[in-house]
């Protein structure tokens, strides 16, 4: 296997930020239309071995030396959960004395052994795009048999149970999730699951912009409203 990607460490609450890469391509239970790293070929959502990850981890400790990293975070291409050795490397992380953010989009976050593997992180981000099932099956293409009921339910009970941080992302695009009634329906998702941190971002690849970008106005109109709920 290929080593993990990184990008390039920056500074978020005071906080020195490694971000890391460890898929080797795109692998993900979602196929979603606005995804700016494109289509999913390999949709999955079982672990897969990908090699062993012995000089990934040597060159990890590495890069932790010479950035001086006080936390990383696993936001891989796809889905972090599927990657058979994960609990290896989060524990390898865990025993630099770091925590570990974990990005998932939060549909695995029902099943016991990708909970055990996320509860032993400091802090898991779930996703949220669209809020009606129609858009859900059409745009985010999820593997055959999910529900967008059962993808909300699922970060909820997830959270219900975690010790750790719960980091809530919900993504403003035009014509799904911008009007009143859609904004409403996001308040009460946020009020279900009751996330420790609130982000609401929007899609800004330009490739998007055009169809499904918002105003400056409008993503501000949102987020303040959203953030009224989650504090």
């Amino acid at each position: 296997m290929q080593g993990f990607d990184y990008k390039d460490i920056y500074i978020e609450d005071g906080k020195r930020v490694l971000e890391i890469n460890i898929l080797p391509e795109k692998y993900c239970n979602f196929d979603c239309i606005f995804c700016p790293i494109g289509r999913s070929k390999n949709k999955i959502d079982t672990q897969i071995a990908f090699g062993n990850v012995t000089d990934s981890l040597t060159e990890l400790e590495k890069i932790i030396e010479q950035t001086n990293a006080d936390l990383i975070f696993i936001n891989s291409k796809g889905e972090a959960l599927i990657h058979d050795q994960i609990c290896n490397i989060i524990g390898f992380i865990k025993n630099k004395g770091l925590p570990v953010r974990l990005l998932s989009n939060g549909y695995l976050l029902n099943k016991k052994d990708y909970i055990e593997i996320a509860n032993m992180c400091d802090e898991v981000i779930g996703e949220l795009k669209v809020i009606t099932e129609e858009a859900f099956q059409k745009v985010q293409r999820p593997i055959q048999g999910y529900t967008l009921s059962e993808y909300i339910s699922n970060m909820v009970n997830f959270h219900n149970q975690y010790n750790g941080k719960f980091i809530f992302e919900v993504t403003i695009i035009r014509g799904y999730n911008d009007d009143e009634v859609s904004v409403q329906k996001l308040k009460d998702i946020i009020q279900d699951i009751s996330p420790d941190k609130l982000i609401v971002v929007r899609l800004e690849e330009e490739k998007f912009q055009k169809k499904l970008g918002i105003t400056d106005e409008r993503f501000t109109e949102i987020t303040n409203m959203l953030q009224s709920v989650a504090q």
